[in-house]
């Protein structure tokens, strides 16, 4: 699973070939959450609260490279990374 952006411990990644709706993967702590590009909606597991506002926060902020990094994800190509939120 690459890896695109890594900030306070949260480490962001995208699975090659993964399922609909486009989505990314956040892990911190032994957590992962994956979350809707489009929405920024929890689809699935668990962060701690001020960890998911920090992803929501990052990924709100990066939306554009998240659906670009999505695509080549899909197309097996490698990611872009993507800066991490300061």
């Amino acid at each position: 699973m690459p890896r695109v952006s890594f900030f306070f411990g949260v480490a962001v990644f995208f699975c090659y070939n993964d399922h609909e709706p486009p989505h990314f993967h956040a892990e911190y702590g032994g957590n992962e959450a994956t979350f809707a590009i489009e929405t920024l909606e929890c689809l699935a597991g668990e962060l701690p609260r001020r960890v998911r506002a920090l992803v929501i926060e990052w990924a709100s902020l990066h939306r554009k490279e998240l659906r670009i990094d999505w695509h080549r994800a899909r197309d097996g190509l490698p990611m872009i990374p993507i800066e991490p939120l300061d």
